[in-house]
């Protein structure tokens, strides 16, 4: 249990839903997938690219400072989505703020660009190293916002960015600090991690809707890249502003069966929601945010892990992947942002090939779960 409450004052991202809150939950209401075909290299693929209005403003970014030219679009994305996350918490710049923001694959396009160049003559470009480092994208938003407290970044992969969730908490409850921007940003559309997703025989080779997430029928697997950064501003206390409240947080690893999978009943999922619970009764939950990457066993096993911990009343399930597709690192606080999104406007977002009613008119708890490669699983149970 928590010794104290931390207060979400403010959510942003920018995604193929949008680069606006009103866009974002518009976009869950249409029932449209927002994944085109784009060509990647030499291979012509399904993907989640952000709308004509977040390139446009990731555009203007990169050009308003001759310092950003340089960076990989993932620290652009990160960069953009903070600033519109400290202006909606309210926030001043040069305030005493942490800053903790991770990516599972990191400045993609950097390191293909400078990897290329350097097949051709054997050398590095100046600003291969600063720019592709993995603290280059939390570095790069405290530079950008000037804030003053510790910065921080990591990868734990798909659930990188509720592990940034996790370790904000923990600093908040620590008492060193008050105030938290967490998230996480990824720009995996590039040829070099497009052929790896393909060559673990993963990715969709669908028609109608390329990412069958929560299909639990599906013969193949249908996960879909996509590129987004999402962030939060998290803080000790109960706040007048707060959207949501962070009720609990629960963790888990389980033993590797293979590099890529987890068990058969997602032991480490069925322990993260445990901890999330702790001692509230299962039934006060009223949805949750599935990680269901699109793959037969991920979304099957997750589901599994549910039916272990809430028995026979299982709340109401969904998730968004099959609108956006999977962005990795950023994907925790995009299913963060669903979660929120149905506690503000008091509608469950259903998913098109998991037919369940809601268990009560009104929605007060939404648990979100996140795993990546390495069994490496998070709960966090949010609240009205």
């Amino acid at each position: 249990m928590l010794k104290e409450s931390i207060s979400i004052t403010a959510l942003s991202s920018t995604s193929a839903l949008g680069d606006t809150p009103v866009e974002v939950w518009e976009s869950y209401l249409d029932g449209q997938h927002k994944m085109a075909e784009i060509q990647i290299g030499e291979h012509s693929v399904w993907a989640s690219k952000l709308t004509t209005i977040g390139e446009s403003n990731i555009r203007q970014l990169r050009l308003s400072d001759t310092k950003y030219k340089e960076l990989d679009p993932s620290v652009l994305l990160a960069m953009h989505t903070a600033r519109k996350a400290i202006t909606a918490a309210k926030w001043r710049e040069e305030s005493n703020f942490g800053v903790n923001i991770g990516s599972s694959r990191g400045a993609t396009t950097l390191f293909e660009k400078y990897h290329q160049s350097f097949l051709k003559d054997s050398s590095a470009a100046t600003l291969s190293s600063p720019t592709t480092t993995l603290g280059n994208i939390s570095s790069w938003v405290a530079h950008d916002l000037k804030s003053k407290g510790p910065d921080i970044s990591h990868s734990i992969t798909c659930s990188t960015a509720l592990h940034a969730v996790l370790n904000a908490v923990a600093w908040l409850q620590s008492g060193l600090t008050d105030k938290f921007l967490v998230g996480g940003s990824e720009s995996p559309l590039t040829p070099f991690t497009i052929a790896q997703m393909q060559a673990l025989k993963i990715y969709s080779k669908e028609r109608e809707i390329p990412c069958r997430a929560m299909d639990l029928g599906k013969k193949r697997n249908s996960m879909v890249l996509g590129e987004a950064a999402a962030m939060a501003c998290l803080e000790l206390g109960k706040k007048g502003n707060a959207l949501a409240y962070i009720d609990g947080i629960g963790y888990a690893t389980e033993p590797l069966e293979h590099n890529v999978s987890i068990s058969t009943d997602a032991k480490c999922f069925q322990d993260s929601m445990k901890m999330a619970l702790g001692d509230m009764d299962p039934t006060t939950v009223d949805a949750i945010v599935l990680h269901a990457p699109g793959t037969i066993k991920g979304d099957l096993h997750e589901k599994r892990a549910i039916e272990k911990v809430f028995c026979n009343k299982i709340p109401f399930l969904t998730t968004n992947k099959w609108k956006v597709g999977h962005t990795f690192g950023a994907s925790g606080l995009l299913s963060m942002e669903l979660a929120l999104q149905m506690l503000q406007h008091q509608t469950y977002i259903s998913v098109p090939f998991f037919n369940q009613e809601p268990k009560s008119d009104t929605i007060k708890k939404v648990m979100v779960n996140a795993v990546g490669f390495g069994g490496n699983a998070v709960s966090i149970l949010l609240s009205k």
